[in-house]
C-alpha cells in the first residue's frame, strides 16, 4: 500500500510539473522553452538593433525632413547600440507612431524594443506581453487650449469637442474623467499627429494628451503664443521602455542601461569625461559602473553574460548622462527643474511638494 501511495504521489508531482512547465512556455523541460527570448543574441547576429519609435511627436521622436528621425527617445536607442553592439549608428528606426500596433510590433518581433511615449500600467505589463524597464520620463495627461477659448478646467468642456488620440491611455482616462465629473463631452479620435492637425486648424476646441506632447506641439509653433496648456492633470502616465516578456537578459541589459545614464549624471560622468574617468576611475562605483578595474582590482562583471562589463561606459560616450540627454533633446521647452524629471539630488531649492523622483538604483 506505501509502495502504491508514493507512485501516485511521484506521478501527481511529475504531472504538476509538466503542467508549470507548459504554462511557462517550456514544452522540452529544458528550463527555456518557446516563452523565452534571447534578443540580445538575435541584435548581435544582426548587427543592429530595431528600435520602435515615434516618428510624429517635436522632442521626442520626430522625422526629419531629411528623413533622420531626432528626440529624447532616440537617444535611449543610441545607447542601447552602443551597450551591445559598440556602435551607437547601428540602428533601424522602425515607425511605432501608430498607437493601437505598438504592442502587435513588439510581440511580432518587428522590433528589439518600443521606445515611444508608452505609460506603463498594470493591464498592459499582464495582458499585452510586455515588460517595461526603468521609466525615462514622468508627465500625466492635460489639456492645451486656445488662449482666447475661455477654457480654464475641464468643467467648461461640456460643450467642446476634444481631440483624443485613439488606441491608448489618454482615450480611457478622459472618458473615466468625464463619466467621474458627470459631463458630456465630444470626442474625436485619430492618430497623434492627426488629432493635433485638427486641433491647431481650429477642427476641434481641446487637444488632450500628456502633458509633455502638448508642450512639445505647441512650443515649436510660430504662433505658440495662442495657445495654452491647462494646469489641471488627470494622471499619472510614467513613460518607459518596453521589452518582450519572458526576456529577461535583454529586459536587464535596457534597465540598467537607464539607471546607469541617471547615475552617470548624479555622480558627474559625462560624454566629455567618461574616458578620462575610465582611465583613472577616482572610486569602487565609478570604476564598476563604467567596467574597468580600480586600484590593480577585479572588473565587477555582475552576472552580465551578454553584454561585457564596459556597456554603460559605451552608452554615456554615445549620447552623455540623463542630464545631456535631456538638454540635448528637450531643454527649456519643458522645462525640468523641480519638476518630477529632476534627480532627487537636486531637490533642496524646490518648494514643498515638487521636485524630482528621479534616482539610479544602486549598481553593484
Amino acid at each position: 500500500m506505501r509502495k502504491l501511495r508514493f507512485g501516485l504521489l511521484a506521478a501527481a508531482v511529475v504531472a504538476i510539473v509538466a503542467l508549470v512547465a507548459v504554462a511557462c512556455g517550456d514544452d522540452d523541460g529544458d528550463g527555456g522553452g518557446e516563452g523565452r527570448g534571447n534578443t540580445v543574441q538575435t541584435i548581435k547576429d544582426r548587427g543592429e538593433l530595431k528600435c520602435g519609435v515615434k516618428q510624429t511627436q517635436p522632442l521626442f521622436g520626430f522625422r526629419e525632413a531629411d528623413g533622420t528621425v531626432v528626440g529624447f527617445d532616440i537617444e535611449f536607442c543610441k545607447a542601447l547600440a552602443a551597450a551591445v553592439l559598440k556602435d551607437h549608428t547601428k540602428v533601424e528606426y522602425i515607425d511605432a507612431s501608430d498607437a493601437s500596433t505598438r504592442f502587435e510590433l513588439l510581440n511580432e518581433e518587428e522590433i528589439d524594443v518600443l521606445i515611444r511615449t508608452t505609460t506603463i500600467t498594470a493591464s498592459r505589463d499582464r495582458e499585452l506581453g510586455v515588460d517595461f524597464a526603468q521609466t525615462t520620463f514622468y508627465t500625466g495627461q492635460g489639456f492645451a487650449v486656445r488662449t482666447d477659448s475661455g477654457i480654464d478646467s475641464t468643467s467648461d468642456m461640456g460643450d467642446a469637442i476634444i481631440c483624443v488620440q485613439t488606441g491608448t491611455t489618454t482615450e480611457q482616462n478622459v472618458a473615466d474623467h468625464f463619466t467621474d465629473i458627470g459631463l458630456e463631452y465630444d470626442p474625436q479620435g485619430g492618430l497623434s499627429q492627426d488629432v493635433a492637425d485638427a486641433f491647431f486648424s481650429g477642427r476641434c476646441d481641446v487637444l488632450t494628451a500628456d502633458a509633455s506632447d502638448l508642450a512639445s506641439r505647441i512650443a515649436v509653433r510660430d504662433d505658440a503664443g495662442d495657445y495654452k496648456i491647462l494646469p489641471q492633470i488627470i494622471s499619472k502616465e510614467p513613460l518607459a521602455p518596453g521589452v518582450r516578456d519572458y526576456d529577461s537578459e535583454w529586459k536587464d541589459v535596457v534597465n540598467w542601461v537607464v539607471h546607469g545614464l541617471i547615475r552617470a549624471e548624479e555622480i558627474g560622468i559625462t560624454k566629455a569625461n567618461v574616458a578620462q574617468m575610465a582611465a583613472d576611475p577616482p572610486n569602487t562605483e565609478v570604476a564598476r559602473l563604467l567596467g574597468v578595474p580600480f586600484q590593480g582590482g577585479e572588473v565587477a562583471a555582475l552576472g552580465f553574460d551578454s553584454v561585457d562589463p564596459q556597456f554603460i561606459q559605451r552608452a554615456i560616450a554615445a549620447v552623455g548622462n540623463y542630464g545631456e540627454i535631456y538638454d540635448r533633446t528637450i531643454g527649456d521647452n519643458i522645462p525640468r527643474a523641480c519638476t518630477l524629471n529632476d534627480l532627487v539630488i537636486n531637490n533642496s531649492g524646490c518648494p514643498d511638494g515638487q521636485g524630482g523622483i528621479q534616482y539610479a538604483l544602486p549598481y553593484r
